[in-house]
């Protein structure tokens, strides 16, 4: 029997069974056993792009890996891993991730096959840390490409298209600290007038709103690498947008208890306690409910939070909170910053998903056509309209036929993406 139903609860996934090899042999006759197969994570994908009508492979018991190379800049790491269960064990020999993701709870394989970023000016996607990864074919072939390989830069955020991600080799440093600042009611106008400054003002900045208002946002998020520097010229942004530093803990929805959240009012803490939202031992974000992203130039950015705050009167009632960061560019085929620095503009929604898809069309045109959505939450542009936002799409297909000739690995979602 198939597992029944992604993180949120918001999709019904239809496989009729799940496998979960124990070896990478089992794992090849899981693949070859007949049918279409697709691999499942973390299940925090809030559409179809993990479901499939076949057979679910889960790779949560394979042995595990996490091994440092010898010249202490890479770490090698089982695909099914979560960021959350390496990140403390290379932190124990002194090295660090340049970056993760909101939630430590979302598998390595999975956050780089879908682009998924975390953020900051100078910082890339997660996937942008991958320096080799090794899959598994639908053929039972094992196949490594590092980056500088061809193929490399399309392998990487490959949708699941190519085969079971067995490991991946992460890129690492020393380890650091970072500290955390929260200020509320930053003033929009203030905002736009020089946003470039104000993603500038930390290592990874977070704007976050309700929409519930129009003339300020609700809470900006700086997390700042130590020894830190910018205590002025934050104290000098704050006052330019009439923001005031939090009297407390803060989650990014409001009215939810903060205490699912990482540590807040500039106390320092370790990268991997600090950069994501929220703490791996407790359920992320609000549990019940639907997001959506969509990734638009920098050059676009100011142009599409107006366009946002144009729609607020239908965005926030059906909204929990959006989020805007920025992702540095890449030259990976499929990430939603390949080419050009990014802004993302996230929407974590209500879970009434009948509403939210009436929406998003209306938002997507309103969007500049630099908007790029992400692939693992829900958005309703057309398969032909997202392929024409990606100049290396045809090479992507082309690879993708080449590691699944049998189209073993496709699903609906694919195909409706014209694989």
């Amino acid at each position: 029997m198939g597992i029944e139903r992604n993180w949120a609860g918001n999709l019904a996934y239809r496989a009729a069974a799940v496998a979960h090899p124990a070896s990478v042999d089992e794992l090849r006759d899981a693949i070859g056993a007949g049918g279409p197969v697709r691999m499942l994570g973390t299940r925090h994908c809030f559409n179809d792009i993990a479901d499939t009508a076949g057979t679910h492979i889960a790779l949560d018991r394979m042995p595990t890996v996490i091994e440092v190379g010898a010249q202490r800049d890479a770490v090698r790491v089982s695909g099914a891993l979560r960021y959350g269960d390496i990140a403390p064990v290379i932190e124990e020999q002194g090295l660090a991730l340049a970056n993760l993701a909101s939630l430590p709870h979302i598998s390595v394989a999975g956050a780089v096959a879908t682009g998924t970023h975390g953020s900051g000016d100078a910082i890339g996607s997660l996937a942008s840390a991958v320096r080799a990864l090794t899959l598994l074919t639908a053929s039972g072939e094992i196949r490594m490409l590092r980056r500088g390989d061809a193929g490399f830069d399309g392998a990487v955020v490959g949708l699941g298209a190519l085969g079971a991600v067995l490991d991946i080799t992460l890129d690492v440093e020393p380890t650091y600290s970072v500290a955390q600042h929260v200020y509320e009611h930053p003033g929009w106008d203030a905002l736009l007038a020089d946003l470039d400054a104000v993603t500038g003002a930390g290592t990874s900045v977070s704007i976050f709103s309700t929409w519930q208002r129009t003339d300020a946002a609700d809470q900006l998020w700086i997390k700042q690498r130590q020894p830190d520097d910018l205590r002025a010229e934050r104290a000098a942004l704050a006052d330019a947008l009439g923001a005031a530093p939090a009297d407390g803990k803060r989650h990014p929805i409001l009215g939810v208890d903060p205490e699912a959240c990482t540590e807040q009012g500039g106390v320092p803490g370790e990268w991997f306690q600090r950069l994501p939202h929220f703490r791996l031992e407790f359920t992320p974000s609000a549990g019940a409910e639907i997001q959506s992203e969509y990734l638009v130039a920098r050059a676009d950015a100011v142009a599409a939070i107006e366009a946002i705050r144009s729609l607020a009167g239908r965005i926030a009632p059906l909204l929990l909170v959006n989020e805007i960061r920025t992702v540095r560019a890449d030259d990976l085929w499929l990430s939603m910053a390949h080419g050009v620095d990014a802004v993302g503009l996230h929407f974590t929604w209500r879970p009434d998903e009948q509403a939210v898809r009436a929406l998003l069309p209306d938002l997507e045109a309103a969007l500049p056509a630099s908007a790029r959505p992400h692939w693992g939450k829900v958005f309703t542009l057309d398969g032909a309209e997202v392929r024409s936002r990606y100049p290396r799409w045809d090479d992507f297909a082309a690879l993708a036929a080449q590691h699944d000739p049998e189209r073993r690995f496709v699903n609906e979602y694919l195909e409706r993406l014209g694989l």
